[in-house]
This record gives structure tokens, sequence and C-alpha cells, in this order.
């Protein structure tokens, strides 16, 4: 049997696909993807500074392995692209694992499924729906910010960022006055990729700095978590801190550790991904004036065009999965152990699924987007995603007479997870 020779990706597109600069700029960045869905949607990437990996480029590829949860696992390898250095610098401090924190997303069976019961009921629909009043108070006090702040703003660092973190503090009990704390953490958990979100010099030639600014900051989010989940166990709550706190796997008590990382990423993954979709919603209405204006004029279109504010701006680039045994896919033979890169920034503009897919309208079902995940690994807190954007837009529609990109707006640099930066508006609100 003769072994089919391995397609590599053009080495400069593998460039591109591991550079936090092309994910600012994308433009680069989705040109290539789409010459790859076209041409080869399977291909190794080698570059320098990272492990060998396949990039998988088509919807219809990353949906089916996002599937076979036994086939491609998320736990034995770093879940997102991470360079070589970094990854050696987290096992060396760990023990041996290549995840600096373990949560759903670091899971497999069965621990996947223990850990995911703890919190389910609490991201069900039903249970979601009873936030609605809730979130409605809080979107209206960050419309209430934005009114007073106009004519003018920079809606991201003004607007997006504060909403669903303030949503999720009062879902996980956490003070209204740690609000700052909690949105530095947040905000830099996933930033340190980009020299005006994160630390560290840009092109400072350290992949390593990534593994370390991931380490100190989590040793932050311990500072402050350890001490809230202690006050839960010995006084409870009707709230997610308490559910985490008093959890048991297997019959024992949670452990420091994994009750931490459970709080970073109902904190930091859910305010991230949902900040970015509402500011890229935005950007897009102000680049296109006809759906703001039938969105104004009809209420009803709002869920269809949340999901196509985060098909379009996609805030979570990429996952890795990690092959547990040789499988042919694409013509190409993926072996055991071998690590893939589904890249659902370019699955989401997957011209197969979605038509036109580089432009937004408001006339397409884009609930087929792959952002949520699918299968066992489904977003625990896509319901409250979707709520809290709706909402948000529905109020802040209901106020703004007119809205116009007044500056330059920017994304931020980041492999993984990313999205508008700064957004300067100029608009009317009533």
């Amino acid at each position: 049997m003769k072994i089919p020779e391995v397609k590599k990706v053009p080495h400069r597109l593998g460039l591109l696909i591991a550079s936090p600069k092309a994910y600012a700029r994308q433009k680069s960045l989705l040109a290539g993807l789409q010459w790859l869905r076209a041409n080869q949607p399977l291909g190794r990437v080698e570059t320098r500074d990272f492990d060998p990996f396949w990039l998988v480029t088509r919807h219809a590829d990353v949906s089916w392995i996002i599937r076979q949860h036994d086939l491609f696992h998320n736990g034995d390898r770093a879940h997102s692209l991470v360079p070589r250095s970094s990854d050696e610098m987290t096992r060396a401090l760990t023990g041996g694992s290549p995840h600096p924190i373990r949560t759903l997303v670091h899971m497999d069976e069965p621990d996947h499924l223990k850990y995911r019961r703890i919190t389910q009921y609490w991201f069900t629909p039903q249970r979601v729906g009873l936030l609605e009043h809730s979130i409605r108070i809080i979107a209206r006090a960050s419309i209430d910010r934005m009114a007073k702040l106009g004519p003018a703003c920079d809606f991201v660092r003004d607007v997006a960022i504060h909403y669903p973190l303030r949503v999720l503090m009062q879902i996980l009990g956490v003070p209204e006055q740690d609000a700052p704390r909690m949105l530095k953490l947040t905000q830099e958990l996933f930033a340190s990729e980009d020299i005006d979100l994160g630390h560290g010099e840009s092109g400072s030639g350290d992949p390593a700095r990534h593994a370390r600014e991931l380490f100190r900051l989590l040793g932050e989010f311990q500072a402050y978590f350890v001490p809230l989940m202690e006050r839960r166990r010995a006084s409870p709550a009707q709230d997610l801190a308490s559910v985490i706190a008093n959890a048991e796997v297997d019959g024992k008590p949670i452990n420091h550790f994994e009750a931490v990382s459970y709080y970073v990423i109902v904190a930091a993954a859910g305010h991230d991904t949902t900040s970015s979709s509402i500011s890229g919603g935005l950007w897009a209405l102000c680049e296109n004036e006809d759906a703001f204006k039938k969105l104004k004029a009809d209420a009803g279109l709002i869920p269809r065009f949340v999901e196509e504010a985060i098909r379009w701006t996609t805030p979570v680039h990429h996952v890795m999965r990690t092959a547990t045994a040789d499988v042919e896919l694409g013509e190409q033979t993926i072996v055991r152990g071998d690590w893939l890169m589904l890249s659902l920034l370019s699955a989401n503009r997957d011209e197969e699924v979605f038509d036109q897919p580089n432009r937004f309208r408001l006339d397409r079902d884009a609930s087929g987007g792959v952002l949520f995940g699918q299968g066992v690994h489904t977003c625990l807190g896509q319901h409250l995603a979707r709520l809290e954007i709706r909402i948000f837009f529905e109020e802040l529609l209901s106020r703004l007479e007119s809205v116009e990109i007044a500056g330059r707006p920017r994304r931020s640099a980041s492999i993984f997870i990313g999205g508008p930066k700064t957004l300067p508006l100029r608009y009317r609100m009533r």
C-alpha cells in the first residue's frame, strides 16, 4: 500500500496561521484560509517555533472532528496553539501536564462529563431564561453609560468589556466592588500576545513568555478565588461560586486546583467571547447601514443578527485536538499523537456552508457556525451568551438613532481568542 505524500501548507501561509499579528489584520489571513479551503483543506504546518500540526480549514471536516471526541482528544496536548518553548515550560512547571489549568475544555471522558454535571443545570435554556430581567437591568445601565459618554466613545473599552463581566460577576456571586480587579484579570488572560493588552515587549524573541505570563495570571486568579471558595464552603449562597466550591467528584470534594480552574473558565472565557461578539456585531452594523435600519425597524430580526455577529466575529479562532489513533482524512493519514488545529475562523467563512461568507448578512441562517462546538463538548455557556447579546442589542437599538465609526477600529493580536480591541464611534441616542 502506497502511503500518500504529506501535503504541507505553503510556508508563507503557515507563518500567517502562527502569527498573532495576522489575526489583528485578518485580510491576508482570511484570503489565505480561503485559498486553503479551495486547494488544500487539510495540510501540515511546519514552522520554526511550533511542533508540526495539521491545519483543518473546511467546515465539514472541523465539524466532523469536533464530534469524534474518542478519536480526537482535548486533553492529550495543549488545547490551543502554543510555541514549543511554552509547552516545554508548562510541562516542566506542572510535572508533565500540557495544561496550566484543568477545565472542561482540557478534559476528555470520563472526567469531562463528571465535571460538566457540576454546573450543567445553571446553563440550561430554562435556567438561563430566568436571568433575563437581571441581565436587562445590567444592559440598560451599560447603555446609560454609553449615552452619558456621547456623542463619542471607544465602544470596546467604555462599554462592551464591562457588560458581560457584570453579568458573570452576578451569576458567580462576586462583589461589585471587585469589578476592576476581575476586569484586569480576564482581559489579560487571553491577551499576552498583544502588546497593547498583555505584558512584555512585542518581538521580544522569547516564545516562552506566553507560558510565564499565563502562570503569573493564574497565580493572581488563585489568590482571588481560593478565599472566595473557602467563604462559600463555610457559608454557601445561591450563586455559582457556591455550586463549584461545594461540588463533589467521585464522592470527594473538588480540589482547589480544579475549582479555581472552573472559576477561571466561567469568568474569563464567557466574558471575552461575548464582549467580542457584541463589539464585532456593532462594528458590522456601522459598515452596513441597511442592516442597521432593518434591525431598528424590526426587533424580531435580532436573534438572527446575533448568530451572524457570532459567525462574523468568531472570537475563538481555533481549537486543537490530538489524534488517539491513525485515521484517514482528506486523502491524508493522520497518525496517532498528531496535533490538529481546527480553524473555526476558516470554518465560519466556508463558502460551502455560507453564501457570500465575507459579507455580513441579516438574511442568512448562521446557526450552523462552529464557534460553540458540537457533541459532548458543546459550550456550556452558549445560551447565556446568546441571551446577553440579544438583550444588549434590543436595549441599544431602541435608543440608538445613528452610529458611525469615528477612527480606526483595531482587532487584538491573538492566535487563540480575540476580537475588536478598539472601536471608536460617533453616535446619537435618545
